[in-house]
């Protein structure tokens, strides 16, 4: 995509490390704690999802919305996706495929009761970021001489962000009146969420390609985008090496 950014000269170290220090800080930002991470789910959320009997459509929409609006891990890798992407036909193709997988995997482990490791499942969400920064700096043709199919990897990330969820509902105790219907609508408003969210990072993504920083800077926001994502797999895995 932009194989060149990786002779990215010394002399813009400066705006390189302000870039990459805004997309390293951007988990602290959104806090640190427990609930942060692994798809964690508000207290309150998490009350009425266990607490909801018979079909609650429009609040389970509302839920889903509200997680992908805050599930930063979600959104890095969208960002990463569409970081490249200026023709809105290919951001909705990029976007339709990551829907399709997450709205799959999110089905079939809740209504299937498939229980996969929720740490290993967002220590694969975090390398899903990682991969696309690579992706985005040319890494895969520079080392290894191909490219690999980005649809594909898309398509395949996307079932392991659906995963990531579907292992988060099943800690909680979900009645089984209307539940079909509340986790449809829990993923009508996951989708609701991705627009929303990808609306917002599309404006100022825009907004940025229009300066002359932009070039300038895009190694240094893969970068950051890639150690965000080593952030998120370092985490993980602690959490898979002490708790599980």
């Amino acid at each position: 995509m932009f194989p060149a950014l990786l002779s990215v000269g010394v002399g813009k170290a400066k705006g390189m490390l302000m870039a990459a220090c805004t997309l390293l800080l951007l988990p602290a930002a959104i806090g640190l704690s427990s609930q942060a991470f692994a798809h964690g789910v508000a207290e309150g959320d998490a009350m009425f999802i266990e607490g909801a009997n018979g079909m609650q459509l429009l609040p389970f929409i509302y839920l889903g919305a509200k997680h992908m609006v805050t599930g930063y891990d979600h959104l890095l890798f969208l960002l990463g996706v569409i970081f490249f992407l200026y023709r809105m036909k290919e951001v909705g193709i990029y976007v339709s495929l990551f829907a399709v997988g997450h709205s799959v995997t999110l089905l079939y482990g809740v209504l299937g009761e498939t229980q996969v490791n929720p740490y290993i499942v967002d220590a694969i969400i975090g390398f899903s970021v990682v991969y696309k920064a690579l992706d985005n700096l040319g890494a895969f043709r520079r080392w290894f001489g191909l490219q690999p199919n980005t649809k594909a990897a898309v398509l395949v990330f996307g079932f392991f962000h659906g995963f990531g969820l579907a292992t988060k509902l099943q800690d909680f105790t979900l009645s089984e009146e209307g539940l079909v219907a509340n986790i449809l609508a829990f993923n009508v408003g996951v989708e609701i969420g991705q627009l929303l969210a990808l609306g917002a990072i599309l404006i100022a993504m825009n907004a940025w390609r229009r300066t002359a920083a932009f070039q300038r800077h895009a190694f240094a926001a893969n970068v950051g985008l890639m150690s965000a994502g080593f952030m998120l797999i370092g985490y993980q895995l602690t959490g898979y090496l002490t708790l599980s």
